[in-house]
């Protein structure tokens, strides 16, 4: 572009002979043709905003609330809202989005067609918050037997259910299977389409009103729910800035709600359209891990998180759930943890 322009300055000063104020004024005009031209291919176009997906869930509404409180300028970060984690993760593997919020199991599914997967946050961990709800006249885990369970068509919906039955003594085929959306889990249960139903909050809590029972919660497998932070490694060298100002932005807002709780749970209750009480008390059911914990979870010095994913990543495999283990210790990255320091 720079040589073709000097050329064209050129040929309309060679034009010119003599000079006169005609060809002064076209060899001005060529040149600021060319410098227009110049400067034009020399900009960027800005980079588009980094969308991250996320399902409604208590433990991924930091990202929200960071969002809410101004944390995330819109040009820069763009959170998505998916109506289940399937289209969460299809989603990520399609491009659709660079970043998503979703349990482990759900990253080893999604790091078996895409190794570059890397997990850069830990959000949380289950302990009591991902549930099996039955009606009252069932009155344990056996007692599910021959009964109609409705389960989303998740990994995180398969593994749940793996593990009831594993307690109860169960063979899958021992139930009946009712895939259902999450958001259909509450109509379902009311309306007797399922005798049970493996789910989280809110539905969790909002079952209650039926009286709904929970035979099994992941309080009963510790460690083994764990919600985290993915991406690709390609678009970490892309969007490695806007990374670091995610995660940043995500212990600005549990800093937030540490220094004022009651407006924090307002805010978050809003997405989740609970009233903030039953917010705050589904967030007892989670472990929010602060950044000195991500920090030695993720950089390993702790290995708990790895060997409870490799124990994760054999029982899916066990159960058909997941082909092959991926490298563990490449999925999980702390260098955007670090940038919080």
């Amino acid at each position: 572009m720079k040589h073709s322009c000097l050329r064209f300055v050129g040929w309309v000063a060679q034009s010119a002979n003599p000079p006169d104020n005609l060809s002064v004024k076209l060899v001005l005009m060529a040149i600021a043709t060319c410098l227009i031209a110049i400067l034009m291919s020399c900009t960027q176009q800005p980079q588009a905003p980094m969308r991250v997906g996320a399902v409604v869930w208590s433990g991924y509404e930091p990202l929200f609330l960071a969002r809410d409180l101004g944390y995330y300028p819109n040009h820069l970060i763009k959170l998505q809202d998916y109506p289940s984690a399937t289209e969460t993760t299809q989603a990520l593997r399609n491009g659709d989005i660079e970043a998503a919020a979703l349990t482990m199991d759900e990253a080893l599914l999604l790091a078996e067609t895409n190794p570059d997967i890397q997990a850069v946050l830990v959000i949380d961990f289950s302990n009591g918050a991902d549930v099996l709800r039955a009606r009252p006249e069932i009155p344990t885990l056996q007692a599910l037997k021959g009964q109609k369970i409705g389960v989303e068509s998740s990994a995180l919906g398969g593994y749940i259910l793996t593990r009831v039955l594993d307690k109860a003594g169960l063979l899958l085929s021992d139930v009946q299977i009712v895939p259902l959306g999450v958001s259909e889990h509450e109509q379902a249960f009311n309306q007797g389409v399922v005798d049970a139903v493996v789910t989280f909050e809110p539905v969790r809590s909002n079952l209650l009103k039926f009286g709904a029972k929970v035979l099994f919660d992941s309080s009963k497998i510790p460690g083994e729910v764990v919600d985290v932070l993915v991406t690709r490694q390609d678009l970490l060298k892309t969007h490695k800035a806007t990374m670091e100002k995610l995660i940043q932005g995500w212990f600005r807002a549990l800093d937030y709600r540490k220094q004022h709780p009651e407006d924090a749970d307002r805010r978050m209750a809003q997405r989740e359209q609970v009233i903030p009480e039953q917010f705050t008390e589904s967030l007892k059911l989670l472990q929010i891990p602060d950044l000195r914990t991500n920090l030695t979870l993720l950089g390993q010095p702790d290995a708990s998180l790895l060997k409870k994913t490799e124990q994760l990543g054999k029982f899916m495999i066990s159960k058909k759930l997941l082909k092959q283990l991926p490298s563990l210790e490449q999925l999980l990255n702390d260098e955007f943890v670090k940038s919080v320091e």
